[in-house]
């Protein structure tokens, strides 16, 4: 079965806010995972997490969204944690208890690797997750998220170079516009995309919040407005954006070619976010529920 493979950290969010502290299951690429397998596409995921409570509770989250666990995820290791604190807007901070090992991802029948996050930058891990990424280029899509992390990646230079050596074999690439901002201090976000799409992706996109998102591709720069919702947090926004634009990807044969369907995947894209940063922690929506909210703000 060919399946979009995700490669990355899994991970316990445990949340501190007024209302108290709770555990929720995160990890960009865990998140992406269950997001992409949620808008019915075959999805496996290829993390690291713990034989212990913790570890169960991730693996039956990604399996209850429909994705499959790789086998080689599992290790005697603790599993990983984030202490996210909320600030007032609902945007969190984080202090990360992470391993940056990861095994050897098959791409064999994979139709779209995506990687990026801690993952892509930590050591040993890092240079797995980008090697894996050049042998499925050419034969799967590829698709990029950095996520920057600044405590966790290194020197500002060296993530800079990890970057741009995945986005030049990467047909997608998004970043939020603290991670353009922290790649590339004081540059416009219009430029950024610019420079992004000169390393060879087909697809850019910033996304920017409550301002909506920018996106270059077929036609140029589009911009698209966010889905207008009341915040309960944004844990989890950016990571179902981009499995929305996944999805769109492997589902839509025209993203590539098409004004009109790079447009259609980026406003399908600020509906997934929006609907999940309504509710608390990464809690992306079905497509069902995608498709019900698009036709109600139609």
């Amino acid at each position: 079965m060919t399946h979009a493979l995700i490669v990355g950290e899994a991970l316990i969010d445990i949340v501190e806010s007024p209302e108290g502290t709770r555990e929720l299951v995160g990890g960009s690429p865990a998140n992406v995972a269950v997001g992409v397998a949620r808008q019915g596409v075959p999805t496996r995921l290829l993390t690291r997490i713990g034989r212990d409570a913790r570890g169960e509770r991730i693996a039956a989250q990604v399996r209850s969204s429909g994705s499959e666990l790789a086998d080689a995820s599992w290790t005697d290791a603790a599993t990983s944690t984030a202490h996210a604190r909320l600030r007032a807007d609902g945007s969190a901070e984080y202090v990360f208890e992470i391993d940056g090992t990861l095994a050897e991802p098959d791409v064999a029948d994979a139709r779209l690797v995506h990687t990026g996050s801690i993952a892509l930058f930590l050591e040993p891990g890092g240079s797995t997750a980008l090697e894996a990424l050049r042998r499925a280029a050419g034969t799967a899509l590829v698709s990029v998220d950095p996520n920057i992390r600044p405590a966790l990646v290194g020197p500002r230079e060296s993530a800079r170079e990890r970057f741009r050596q995945a986005a030049a074999v990467a047909d997608i690439v998004k970043l939020s516009d603290e991670d353009a901002e922290w790649l590339y201090p004081g540059v416009a976000p219009e430029d950024v995309l610019a420079e992004i799409a000169g390393l060879g992706p087909r697809l850019a996109v910033v996304t920017r919040g409550g301002e909506g998102a920018i996106g270059i591709g077929p036609g140029g720069i589009r911009r698209v407005a966010p889905l207008t919702v009341e915040v309960v947090d944004t844990i989890g926004a950016g990571d179902a954006y981009m499995a929305s634009l996944i999805a769109s990807a492997l589902t839509d044969d025209e993203l590539f070619s098409s004004p009109d369907a790079f447009e259609r995947a980026l406003r399908r894209a600020a509906v997934m976010a929006g609907i999940t940063v309504s509710r608390a922690g990464a809690n992306p929506p079905t497509r069902d529920e995608v498709d019900a909210a698009i036709t109600a703000h139609a």
